[in-house]
């Protein structure tokens, strides 16, 4: 991986280091919005309209990541020679690649089919627990893989002297698919699918 503080890289979007400072800075991102996900199954019963919430604004940064992580996979594979140079992941990091993308999608997409269908469909629910321990496996080795790195690179951009081309370009994005995010989650709470009316009337009951 590049030093994220390396003189510009050719490509009017910075070529492959704005590819690998975009990366970074998403994954930043979605380290902290997985992070609270996470603490959120521990206690759904109390958490359950946070863990809607959080679930879909994850999806469009999940998306971002997908699209510049096979933006170079792309490149790569056409053999376009700065990409060349920089180099595939390692064995087991691109083994693992098909896996995240795999569990994320079946993990997001039985999400929003929950939220939409609501409470009742054990065999969805089931799929859905099952893709979460996965990507959170795949993704336990992912982000140890890179945690040392994605600190700089997440900062990279937002500072003057370390600016490559595209800066610009990649800050807009990522605050849009945030907002995006916040957006959509806003409206999933509103809608809820009955699971947080369900919540709520559990407890207005005694938790009977």
């Amino acid at each position: 991986m590049a030093d994220p503080t390396s003189t510009p890289s050719d490509g009017r979007l910075g070529g492959t280091d704005g590819n690998e400072r975009l990366t970074g800075s998403n994954a930043s991102v979605l380290l902290i919005l997985l992070a609270v996900e996470g603490l959120t199954v521990i206690s759904l019963n109390s958490l359950l309209a946070l863990h809607i919430f959080l679930g879909i604004v994850l999806i469009p940064p999940v998306l971002l990541k997908v699209a510049s992580t096979g933006y170079r996979f792309v490149r790569y594979y056409r053999a376009d020679a700065p990409y060349v140079r920089k180099g595939p992941p390692p064995p087991l990091l691109r083994a693992l690649g098909p896996v995240i993308v795999l569990s994320s999608v079946v993990l997001f997409g039985t999400g929003v089919a929950l939220l939409v269908m609501g409470p009742g469909d054990g065999g969805v629910r089931g799929i859905h627990k099952l893709s979460f321990i996965v990507l959170f496996a795949a993704m336990a080795v992912h982000v140890l893989a890179h945690l040392r790195k994605v600190p700089a690179l997440a900062i990279a951009d937002w500072r003057a002297r370390t600016r490559l081309p595209g800066g610009t370009i990649r800050r807009a994005l990522l605050v849009l698919t945030l907002a995006a995010g916040l957006g959509f989650g806003a409206v999933a709470i509103v809608y809820d699918g009955a699971w947080v009316h369900r919540h709520h009337h559990r407890f207005d009951d005694g938790g009977r």
